[in-house]
């Protein structure tokens, strides 16, 4: 693999910046922290020794997505899936992660996170994980998914390695499919570099003209195109077909990078001039979003122009393969305006995340994961529902939803089964993503025809999503529904949907609540828990809630539900001390919290304390996870579990024994200062002994004893794969999830 050049890096390391203008996170209360929650550290430790970093954490997270493409067990195609989501997170991290600590560096003055490192330390460890983890990508395509999948018949090719009679073919392709669609744009006195737009792939080209002078031009490879195209007869792949793989002799098919294909008829483009040389290059830009909402007359149009901003964000990385010369690569750096320690030489492919377009249109299912269909709870099967079709199911008795093993179809039948029913007064709903397609906002918009109350939070500042969100917000807003864009300074994050219900001279609410976003798409891809409930205090609690959000309400008491940031941080925290009272007083105490990331500082410190007060504490972290578990004298009563699979692991479960009167919430909230500070969320309690069960024996203990996808975090940061002891069978959550879905607990 190509190497890089890490001397213009020392610089960093050597001069970290204005030391002085760094303050400790929390500072002002560090003393009043260790007051109220008194720790006793290890010899030699600092209080900063207590924190892995966020950011070396999440590079980490990225490590163990990148073992699932280099893991044989998966189908090949799913290996290739999980090589594109590698390249899309470090995108994303160099969108959003890496600009935020060069603003900081930049300026010299801010808060240090937790563990201590300033953002010159940072950024110096980024670059050199997230080099390594580049160069281990690619090395796993060229090593490892290339010649598989050339063994499976599917070979991916450049332009030098295709017959005589193959180029020829892709040629005529690229004049009738490529070339109309190809704007190359010259550099010169009279016209400027051009913008090139965020996760690009583009071509630097030098030619030189019949003068004999060189000159600079781009070509931008058009997104619209996919990034391997089929060479010769169009395989089912190209058609986008779902049926099987044709029974007999294996098919062929061959596959050529597109932007190999037009460095191959550059000529076409400069027509009388020759073509000197052609290198790709990829650019990452800053694409996070500053909203300053106070300033803003219209959120709404303030967030299109930021999105249409993220095109123009200052280059972040920037990647070219080994064969660039020096010279082309100095020319980018100037005219990107970047800064040349931010350039990353990879060997081809570039942009990864462009194999995902390949993994969805490929057909060949004896490649990928069986298809499986999600299950249908037995109360809510048609012949089961009654006159009061779902209604009728829900004031039966609680029900609970473990997507994708259960269908999200109920979810969508729920809102539609409201729109419909001429007792159902209004409906009030959160969205954050609900993808393009969405059958949750047509249920909406149905019963805002039927002539219901429709009041529908839409979260603009969703991060990636806000074009979409934009545009169902106006979709919406024309049919007449109540839309509210979100609270100011805060992004809405819950997942609530309320239906009031007239039955005889009362009115009743029936409440869904849920883990994750009212996406069915994602309901397929993502493990969440979505549960349906007329409880009347939780009914009273969400009503209350869906008022502070659309009204001005000071409300800091809720009956049943946990809601930041007005008081999820601190019921949170009671509910460790109380373990913590437990165990003082000699009784069984153990606690298990399955999130997506555990990054708060005071939390992190109040679990230690339940360790070193004897608490039993599993923490299944999918992602990252900034407290450091295994440490004698500090956390040996914690071990912190990370779990890959098929399916994004996605739900939030806090599990607490309490003296035998087991407590479990639900909700959208992970473990972030952002989380219980920032955002409007919901931690709900499962309150039927049936579920509660099912949470912890079906879930929580499920995940506990996988030897097969599971990984065990040390104290370092860094991760174990476990494996079946002696004697001990292989066992994997998600498979024994899939295989026993529609159990016991139908």
């Amino acid at each position: 693999m190509a190497r890089n050049d890490d001397a213009a890096w020392d610089a960093v390391d050597a001069d970290p910046g204005p030391e002085t203008a760094w303050r400790e996170a929390d500072a002002g209360t560090e003393h009043a922290a260790e007051d109220a929650l008194p720790l006793s550290l290890p010899p030699g430790w600092r209080r900063r020794d207590l924190f892995v970093n966020r950011e070396l954490s999440l590079l980490e997270f990225q490590r163990r997505v990148l073992e699932e493409a280099q893991d044989p067990s998966h189908p090949l195609l799913e290996r290739v899936k999980f090589l594109s989501i590698v390249g899309s997170n470090l995108d994303e991290f160099f969108m959003v992660r890496v600009p935020g600590l060069k603003e900081q560096a930049a300026v010299g003055v801010g808060e240090l996170p937790p563990d201590g490192l300033t953002p010159h330390d940072q950024l110096g460890e980024i670059r050199r994980v997230a080099l390594e983890l580049m160069e281990a990508a690619r090395a796993t395509w060229h090593r490892d998914l290339a010649p598989a999948l050339e063994a499976e018949g599917i070979l991916v090719r450049g332009w030098s390695e295709l017959s005589t009679h193959q180029r020829a073919e892709m040629t005529e392709y690229f004049e009738e499919m490529i070339f109309p669609i190809l704007t190359p744009l010259a550099v010169d006195p009279g016209r400027p570099f051009p913008h090139i737009s965020n996760l690009s792939v583009n071509l630097a080209v030098l030619i030189r003209g019949i003068d004999g002078q060189e000159r600079f031009a781009r070509v931008k490879v058009p997104g619209q195109l996919p990034r391997l195209i089929p060479v010769g007869p169009r395989p089912a792949a190209a058609r986008g077909g779902r049926a099987a793989a044709a029974p007999g002799p294996r098919r062929i098919e061959t596959f050529v990078w597109v932007e190999d294909v037009i460095a191959a008829n550059l000529d076409a483009l400069f027509p009388g001039m020759t073509v000197l040389e052609a290198y790709p290059f990829h650019v990452t830009r800053d694409a996070d979003m500053v909203i300053q909402e106070l300033e803003a007359e219209d959120l709404l149009e303030t967030i299109e122009q930021g999105v249409r901003a993220r095109q123009f964000g200052s280059v972040t990385r920037l990647k070219v393969p080994p064969a660039m010369p020096a010279r082309t690569r100095e020319l980018l750096v100037e005219n990107l305006e970047m800064d040349p320690r931010d350039v990353y030489v990879l060997d081809a492919p570039l942009a990864l995340a462009g194999l995902m377009g390949f993994y969805g249109a490929m057909d060949r299912w004896d490649l990928k994961d069986v298809p499986f269909k999600p299950a249908l709870p037995r109360v809510l099967e048609p012949q089961q529902d009654g006159e009061d079709g779902i209604f009728g199911a829900i004031r039966q008795g609680d029900i609970l939803l473990h997507h994708p093993y259960d269908s999200f179809r109920p979810v969508v039948d729920f809102l539609r089964a409201a729109a419909q029913d001429p007792g159902v007064l209004a409906i009030k709903q959160t969205l954050y993503r609900v993808g393009r397609n969405s059958p949750v906002v047509e249920a909406l918009l149905e019963a805002r025809e039927e002539d219901k109350q429709v009041a529908v939070l839409v979260e603009l500042k969703a991060r990636f999503d806000e074009e979409s969100n934009i545009s169902w917000a106006r979709k919406l807003e024309a049919e007449g529904t109540h839309v509210i864009y979100g609270l100011l300074g805060l992004k809405t994050h819950g997942k609530a949907a309320l239906v009031v219900r007239r039955e005889g001279k009362k009115l009743r609410r029936y409440v869904h609540l849920s883990t994750g976003n009212y996406n069915p798409v994602t309901a397929n891809l993502y493990t969440d828990i979505g549960y349906f409930t007329c409880d009347p205090e939780i009914g009273e609690d969400v009503s209350d809630l869906f008022n502070y959000l659309t009204g001005y309400s000071a409300k800091r008491d809720y009956r049943k539900l946990l809601v930041a940031p007005i008081n999820l941080r601190e019921r949170i925290a009671e509910r460790i001390e109380r373990e913590i009272e437990h165990a003082r007083r000699g009784a069984r105490a153990e606690l298990c919290f399955k999130v997506n990331a555990l990054l708060d500082k005071q939390l992190i410190l109040h679990l230690y304390r339940a360790s070193q007060a004897g608490v039993k504490v599993d923490l299944l972290v999918r992602g990252i996870c900034c407290l450091k578990p295994g440490v004698p004298g500090l956390s040996e009563n914690i071990r912190v579990i990370s779990t890959l699979g098929r399916f994004l692991e996605h739900s939030r479960i806090l599990w607490f024994r309490n003296g035998g009167e087991e407590e479990v919430l639900l909700g959208s909230a992970d473990l972030m200062p952002r989380n219980l500070d920032r955002r409007v969320e919901i931690l709900f309690p499962v309150q039927d002994p049936r579920w509660v069960r099912y949470v912890r024996d079906e879930v929580l203990d499920v995940y506990l004893r996988d030897n097969v996808k599971a990984r065990r975090m040390r104290p370092d940061g860094s991760y174990e794969r476990l494996a079946p002891g002696r004697g001990e069978a292989p066992f994997s959550a998600q498979a024994h999830l899939l295989a026993v879905r529609g159990g016991s607990r139908r």
